[in-house]
């Protein structure tokens, strides 16, 4: 998925083409703008699949799909090469994301056109690529049938798998699974993320240079004894804002719907500043380490608030961490903070 001035490193895309320029870029999240690759060369999906994440699936539940008014494939060849470019990103995507709803895929892919014209492209697409067998649909919806297509949770099927694996030249084979709540709520969270900042890109709040979403964004260092050791983001981006700025702003980003408890959350804290000690990512950013940014949300939005500030406050007492690498911010906020990385 490409926008204007935003590389998709996930999509094998090349990197920004932002103007380099030199600079101290010392202060936590802000670092100069480079071509280089990325410190911590990302975890890779084929090493991704050793480390055996827990993604909230129930093993054993691959769903029956109704396969009525499919079109039978016979050459995986001859569909690969009657696929868009369009119809290439969107697939990406939603492997990228493994579920994405009508709405992410019309900003991500037909934000140039109006909210309502780019809907009803986005379905007309989806619907073709779903008769192809390339993507399918859950059986549930965002928000219950009284959300109507919008709520509908699209996820890369058993056909478009396989292309994207021979486009790949991988042999490993993902598996589907029925997600189980809280992952889908978590890994559709991930993806508002995503599109918040697409949008903002659009707008021009910010220039949006790269977003890596897991496990692209993730890092692997050393740790005590040797030990390997991952650290897992759920995202990874680089802005600039104003847009066209020659320094880039970075910053790591967790996703939080309050199934966590804030020792946990404060754990993972600590996970960034055993990783920042390492200098791994500093060698690579003029000496800067990106912002971690903890986007904190619940029900009711008391609950939500009351989790965000014991959790700043469970920051600002731990003296093993240093504090100014950390904001913590309702989901809504993550535009204007990305905007103010450098500010700290």
């Amino acid at each position: 998925m490409t926008i204007e001035g935003l590389r998709h490193p996930g999509l094998g895309e090349g990197e920004s083409d932002v103007e380099t320029t030199s600079g101290s870029g010392i202060r936590p999240g802000v670092r100069a703008a480079s071509t280089t690759a990325p410190p911590s060369a990302p975890v890779t999906n084929e090493l991704a699949s050793l480390l055996d994440a827990n993604d909230g699936a129930h093993t054993g539940t691959t769903p029956h799909r109704q396969q009525r008014g499919r079109r039978p494939v016979r050459d995986l060849d001859a569909l690969a090469r009657a696929l868009s470019e369009r119809d290439w990103s969107i697939l990406r995507s939603v492997a990228e994301h493994r579920f994405l709803t009508v709405p992410h895929i019309q900003v991500l892919h037909f934000g140039e056109l109006p909210t309502a014209s780019g809907l009803r492209s986005a379905q007309r697409v989806l619907a073709r690529l779903r008769r192809e067998g390339l993507v399918e649909r859950l059986s549930r919806r965002v928000g219950g049938h009284r959300a109507g297509s919008s709520g509908i949770v699209y996820y890369v099927d058993q056909v478009g798998e396989r292309l994207l694996r021979a486009d790949r030249g991988t042999t490993a084979r993902r598996r589907f699974h029925e997600p189980t709540q809280r992952f889908l709520d978590h890994q559709l969270a991930v993806a508002e993320a995503h599109v918040a900042l697409v949008q903002a890109h659009r707008e021009g709040q910010l220039e949006l240079l790269r977003c890596d979403i897991e496990p692209t964004a993730w890092r692997t260092y050393v740790g005590i004894g040797g030990a390997r050791l991952t650290l897992k983001p759920d995202l990874f981006a680089e802005t600039a804002a104003p847009p066209g700025s020659e320094f880039v702003d970075a910053a790591f980003v967790e996703i939080d719907r309050g199934t966590e408890s804030i020792p946990t959350l404060l754990r993972k804290c600590r996970e960034y500043e055993a990783y920042r000690r390492q200098g791994i990512e500093q060698e690579q950013s003029d000496g800067a380490f990106p912002l971690v940014i903890w986007c904190i949300a619940a029900n009711p939005e008391a609950n939500a608030e009351r989790r965000r500030t014991a959790l700043r406050e469970a920051i600002d007492r731990d003296r093993t961490l240093r504090a100014d690498l950390f904001r913590v911010i309702a989901p809504d906020q993550l535009n204007a903070a990305m905007q103010k990385v450098g500010d700290v």
